[in-house]
């Protein structure tokens, strides 16, 4: 496999790292040349991208991808890349492409109060990023059609791992404990991000699937338990009614539903880390917790 990341942030990283892993090449895109300098670390090829053009230096790579991850979140303008390729023509700028990733997000389900939902879920997005990520779903779709290419969408949960996670926040004195009644949240490690993809594009698996853990569970539980973890004090509990929270910090709490991942495991797809417990014991025992590069993600 020759692999396009488009948007190798923290989640593309570890998708590079574990393809690379398995002998696949990578490039990934970033913004910035310094960022690039870091991405040769995860072993994945940097190229320059700024969302509204494709450098020489892009065109001469995308001539031989055969797969592409999509993880660059939409604008009030849509997809980026989908401007880019239904002007150029996907299969003209990448006529090896045999498999597209779509990184979206579990917010197109919108709020459920606490019911459960599935891929077959009526979407009822609330935040205005939420609606975005149904239009490029929607695209993609399209696109994908139109240039007969399988194209799997990964809907994601909370993601945390290394470098990002309860055990950061305690200890730079940011972790909170907001309560709100019957509030749950799903989570995703981001190694688990990064096996999913490589699970669906190593098979060429188009569709659509939840990738999220096993529990569903107040966002609380999981600072106490990281607080456990550490032999810290955790945070008192504060009502997130009287809480002071940015409008996007308060937008999350405005959707509550417990996502299945059935369909996903049903495909035979096995979770590292399917519950918070499970995963934050893990990062805690491998000294990983406050690491970001690398090795973290082995």
């Amino acid at each position: 496999m020759h692999v396009m990341i488009f948007g190798a942030g923290y989640s593309g990283k570890a998708i590079g790292q574990f393809l690379t892993s398995r002998g696949h090449r990578v490039c990934g895109t970033t913004r910035s040349a310094e960022k690039a300098t870091t991405l040769g670390e995860f072993g994945i090829a940097p190229l320059l991208f700024d969302g509204r053009t494709l450098t020489p230096e892009l065109r001469a790579e995308l001539a031989s991808v055969t797969h592409l991850v999509q993880s660059i979140a939409p604008g009030r303008d849509g997809d980026p890349l989908i401007r880019l390729f239904r002007e150029a023509e996907l299969k003209t700028l990448m006529p090896k492409l045999e498999w597209i990733g779509y990184l979206s997000t579990v917010g197109v389900y919108g709020d459920h109060s606490g019911a459960w939902v599935d891929e077959n879920t009526e979407l009822k997005p609330v935040s205005q990023r939420s609606v975005e990520r149904v239009e490029a779903e929607l695209a993609w779709q399209a696109l994908a059609a139109e240039s007969g290419i399988p194209l799997a969408i990964l809907r994601l949960s909370g993601i945390y791992g290394p470098g990002r996670n309860a055990f950061v926040n305690l200890a730079n004195g940011t972790a909170r404990r907001l309560v709100k009644k019957d509030q749950v949240f799903n989570r995703i490690r981001v190694e688990d991000i990064a096996g999913a993809t490589a699970f669906f594009g190593e098979r060429r698996e188009p569709g659509i699937y939840n990738v999220t853990d096993n529990e569903p569970c107040p966002p609380q539980d999981v600072v106490a338990e990281a607080a456990r973890l550490m032999g810290v004090e955790p945070p008192p509990e504060q009502p997130f009614e009287t809480a002071e929270l940015s409008l996007m910090a308060r937008s999350f709490y405005g959707e509550n539903k417990r996502v299945s991942n059935v369909r996903l495991k049903q495909l035979g797809f096995a979770f590292r880390f399917g519950d918070y417990r499970q995963s934050l014991r893990d990062l805690w025992q491998s000294d990983s917790w406050n690491k970001a590069g690398p090795t973290a993600f082995s």
